[in-house]
């Protein structure tokens, strides 16, 4: 939590930019894992962390600008909870840690909603991502859920994503901070890449250091032998030499603010000649990218340019031929490269995608492509300054997408299909940072995790 003017300057600005009407805060309650008593690990809701900063559940709040203020709502805990949990401050004097000096019952929340709705104020509220706060907005707003996103506040997610996408000062020392952490991770993972052990038990390594630490995982990791399934949950598979890990895995700070980095290693600590190849092809589209983040550039321009140097690269192995330009324009690198060259983050790993990932990451001057491949690029805006977000190129090969597009004859012209099935079984390779967008240029965030050829090699020996 930062200091009680950080949220009130936070909460000004809303106001400001909001200009009349009520914005709704609902704090996450807690989730139970298989009954009420035992719950998974309680994580707050992210606007409400933003601008109040308190990270327990019962609680909901107000900004209310047309009367200038903010109220905060919940309850006192009694002997009972006392007893099992502890004691907590107060309800007003927890307010006064973020700088709130009205506070109220809960069921005052709703009381002053329901007056607000009858006397014809605005209510504003961002779109709900938990059924049980649909729920609680579906029966005090009188709003279906099914229609709860589409109905939810244009301007007050507006405001939000312009006030939250730039990071202030202290904000990048969180997430630097996550990313310190996560660098420990990454050094004890490469370590633990060698044959004869499980994937769970490199993951097991890496959550053990983010909890020895004070933290928790921004996210599920990805550790798998399997990289060529992006989002691989499963730790089950013995690692095998020849094969290549990829861990995609973040601290998470107390605050809430998140790392996300991933590394591709080789299990037991050389690349053969293959691996070699293809990493050094995503590390050098990885290393251009970075290079080119800087203000005023527009983050689609940096993916397409960081695509061109993966088919360059493929073309250089025999995988892919004809005019490089003319084959990312058409989406043939896609059948490698079908991913965004990164996102967003922040309090979110995907920072704000709760509000819409066109929202954030396009804004209202840059729309979506519905080419395959490139319409999952999560981010598309001019950088500025103070953005933070992920840079992470990646050459996969897909059974399914390879057997699809072959018998579609897509893309002939520039896949060579005959040597591409040749890598078949190989998984996928991934290499990710976490950048920050400078006045001038751009910092990666963190000390430096290895991940060159020669480093990752180095540090799977130590």
């Amino acid at each position: 939590m930062f200091k009680a003017a950080t949220y009130i300057e936070r909460r000004k600005l809303l106001r400001k930019s909001m200009g009349s009407g009520l914005m709704l805060f609902l704090a996450n309650e807690e989730s139970p894992m298989n009954y009420p008593a035992n719950t998974f690990h309680y994580r707050q809701d992210s606007s409400f962390l933003y601008f109040f900063g308190l990270s327990s559940p019962g609680l909901a709040a107000i900004v209310d600008a047309d009367a200038d203020t903010d109220t905060l709502y919940g309850d006192d805990i009694g002997i009972e909870d006392i007893i099992w949990e502890g004691e907590l401050p107060k309800i007003k004097d927890r307010a006064l840690e973020v700088g709130v000096r009205r506070s109220a019952p809960r069921a005052a929340f709703g009381e002053t909603v329901r007056q607000a709705l009858a006397d014809g104020r605005p209510v504003h509220y961002l779109p709900p991502y938990r059924p049980d706060k649909a729920i609680v907005l579906s029966d005090l707003l009188g709003i279906p859920i099914k229609d709860l996103k589409a109905k939810a506040s244009p301007a007050f997610i507006k405001a939000s994503v312009d006030q939250r996408i730039i990071k202030s000062k202290e904000e990048i020392r969180e997430i630097e901070s996550a990313v310190t952490i996560s660098r420990e991770m990454y050094l004890a993972a490469m370590k633990s890449a060698k044959p004869g052990r499980y994937e769970y038990q490199v993951s097991g390594v890496m959550e053990g250091i983010a909890l020895a630490y004070g933290m928790h995982l921004a996210f599920p990791p990805i550790v798998t032998v399997n990289g060529q399934i992006f989002h691989m949950h499963s730790h089950d598979n013995l690692l095998t030499r020849g094969r290549l890990l990829v861990c995609d895995c973040g601290a998470e700070a107390p605050s809430g603010y998140a790392s996300d980095i991933t590394r591709s290693v080789p299990v037991g600590g050389r690349f053969n000649a293959r691996q070699k190849a293809i990493y050094e092809i995503v590390l050098a589209g990885q290393l251009s990218a970075i290079k080119s983040v800087k203000p005023g550039v527009n983050f689609k321009d940096i993916h397409l340019q960081t695509a061109r140097i993966i088919t360059d690269g493929l073309k250089d192995l025999g995988l892919m031929k004809g005019d490089t330009a003319d084959a990312v324009a058409a989406g043939a690198h896609a059948l490698f490269f079908p991913h965004g060259l990164g996102h967003n983050l922040g309090l979110d790993v995907h920072d704000m995608e709760d509000y819409g990932e066109n929202n954030v990451g396009y804004g209202e001057k840059v729309e979506r492509s519905s080419q395959f491949g490139l319409a999952y690029l999560r981010m598309a805006r001019v950088l500025r300054p103070g953005h933070v977000m992920t840079v992470e190129p990646g050459i996969y090969f897909i059974p399914a997408l390879f057997n699809l597009w072959r018998k579609e004859k897509k893309h002939r012209e520039f896949i060579v299909y005959d040597a591409v099935e040749k890598f078949l079984g190989f998984g996928g390779v991934r290499i990710e940072d976490d950048v920050l967008v400078t006045e001038k240029g751009h910092k990666v965030l963190g000390p430096p995790i290895p991940k060159t050829v020669a480093d990752v090699e180095k540090a799977c020996r130590a």
